[in-house]
C-alpha cells in the first residue's frame, strides 16, 4: 500500500511539474500559435485625379472591408517570431470623390494581402500578456475588379462597350502593433494594428490612369492555440 501511495505522489509531482513549465513557456522557442477570428482593412486614401480627357479634380475613394481572417506563427526563440497572417479575400468597393463626389459607386476589386512578419514580443514566455511590434512585406494583389455604368458614363463609354478598370498589385511594407493575452495553458486572445504604406495606380480601358495611396489600417481580432 506505501509503495503504491508514494508512486501515485511521484505521478502527481511529474504531472504537476510538467504542467508548470508548459504554464512558464506559453510562447517559448519551437511554439506553434494558430489563431483565426476577424479583420477589418480600412484605406486612408489619398487619390490623385484622373489623368485627362476627363473632369478635372475626378478622384476616387475606397470603402473599408471586413473579412474571416486568422494567422500562424512559429516562435523562433522565447521573443522574435516569424507570422504569417492569413484572410479571406477583401472586397472593397470605389466611389467617385473630388468633383465627381456623390456620383454613388463607380465599381469593386478584390484585394488579397500576402503578408510575412518578423514580431518581436515583450515579456516572459509564460506571461500572461505579451505586447508585441512586427515589421514585414505584403503583397497587395488586386483581382476581379469591377466597373459600373456611372464610370462608363463618366469617362465616355458606351452600353457596348463599357469602360473597364484595372488596379496595378504592388509589394509594400507593413508595420504592426498587437497584443497576446494568455486564457489558459494553450488558448489565447490575439489583437493587432497594421499599417501598409501603398501606392498603386487605377488604369481604364480608355487609356486614363488614377495614381492613389491606399495606406490601409488593419484591425485584427482572434482567438488562438498554442502547440
Amino acid at each position: 500500500m506505501k509503495s503504491k501511495f508514494c508512486f501515485a505522489l511521484s505521478a502527481i509531482t511529474v504531472l504537476t511539474s510538467l504542467a508548470l513549465s508548459t504554464s512558464a513557456h506559453a510562447q517559448s522557442q519551437g511554439s506553434w500559435l494558430v489563431r483565426g477570428g476577424i479583420m477589418q482593412l480600412a484605406p486612408q486614401v489619398n487619390s490623385g485625379n484622373l489623368s485627362a480627357p476627363s473632369l478635372a479634380g475626378a478622384q476616387t475613394s475606397v470603402g473599408n472591408s471586413t473579412q474571416i481572417a486568422g494567422g500562424v506563427t512559429y516562435m523562433l526563440s522565447n521573443s522574435v517570431a516569424i507570422d504569417l497572417p492569413l484572410a479571406l479575400p477583401f472586397k472593397h468597393n470605389l466611389y467617385g470623390a473630388g468633383s465627381i463626389a456623390g456620383v454613388g459607386k463607380i465599381g469593386d476589386t478584390k484585394a488579397i494581402p500576402a503578408t510575412v512578419m518578423v514580431q518581436y514580443r515583450f515579456g516572459e514566455a509564460g506571461a500572461l500578456f505579451r505586447p508585441y511590434l512586427g515589421l514585414g512585406v505584403t503583397y497587395a494583389k488586386f483581382d476581379s475588379e469591377h466597373s459600373t455604368a456611372v464610370l462608363t458614363g463618366l469617362t465616355g463609354g458606351t452600353p457596348q462597350s463599357p469602360t473597364s478598370l484595372s488596379i496595378q498589385s504592388k509589394f509594400a511594407t507593413t508595420m504592426q502593433f498587437g497584443g497576446s493575452y494568455k486564457i489558459d495553458e494553450r488558448w489565447f486572445v490575439d489583437a493587432a494594428i497594421t499599417k501598409t504604406p501603398l501606392k498603386t495606380r487605377n488604369t481604364l480601358s480608355s487609356g486614363q490612369t488614377l495614381d492613389i495611396a491606399l495606406n490601409p489600417i488593419g484591425i485584427s481580432l482572434g482567438v488562438g492555440m498554442r502547440y
